[in-house]
């Protein structure tokens, strides 16, 4: 009887040791942590590989709006810089009639990109007209420049032979010249060029006092 007592009172106790020993925790041997430390510690300090590319496409959207913003404002300062505006003006302009007796006015609209090229715009448009009735007294000459300087503007133009005319026909053709030209209240006189060199007459019959000068 004491026997049983015995060895039931020692399974009592080796199963209370055992079940004591299997509640501690584990202790890794190379820092002393337990496992279940080690577990929680774990989950925590990783990120998800949610979470990463969720960080990652953050950035991407960011660059791609910093590169965007970028791309526009040089878009914006090339265009400014590339733009440049034509303007127009409706000026008057001389022919001579089918006879060559008399001039005739023609309202026409000029284009030009600065006031510097207004006046060799306004020439070339003594050098065509739509009216088959008219005669352009200019339309075989050459413009190459008119240039405005203290209200002098030098013409310099070439003239083929066939751009040159009878006495009555250079005498017109100055006329034309210098009324379209004296339309533009800041041109005070006109010199006369040919082939950048300065003449005394143009076509050989009428001679040019230089400049020429407001009637």
């Amino acid at each position: 009887m004491n026997r049983k007592l015995i060895v039931s009172g020692t399974l009592v106790l080796l199963l209370v040791l055992s079940t004591g020993c299997g509640q501690k925790p584990q202790v890794s041997p190379s820092n002393g942590v337990t496992q279940e430390q080690v577990g929680a510690d774990g989950n925590s300090d990783s990120q998800s590989p949610d979470n990463e590319q969720g960080s990652n496409n953050g950035q991407g959207h960011a660059g791609d709006s910093d590169s965007g913003q970028s791309g526009n404002g040089a878009n914006q300062e090339t265009g400014g810089n590339s733009v440049n505006e034509k303007k127009t003006a409706k000026i008057e302009t001389y022919f001579s009639d089918d006879q060559m007796l008399e001039l005739q006015k023609v309202e026409q609209q000029i284009t030009y990109t600065s006031d510097e090229d207004k006046y060799l715009a306004a020439l070339k448009a003594l050098q065509s007209t739509q009216d088959q009735k008219l005669f352009p007294l200019w339309g075989k000459a050459v413009f190459n420049s008119a240039k405005l300087q203290n209200g002098k503007v030098a013409v310099d133009l070439s003239l083929p032979n066939e751009a040159r005319l009878g006495a009555g026909g250079e005498a017109m053709a100055l006329d034309a010249l210098k009324q379209t030209l004296f339309q533009f209240s800041e041109v005070k006189s006109i010199q006369l060029l040919v082939d950048g060199q300065q003449v005394d007459t143009l076509m050989g019959h009428v001679e040019l006092e230089q400049p020429l000068t407001r009637n």
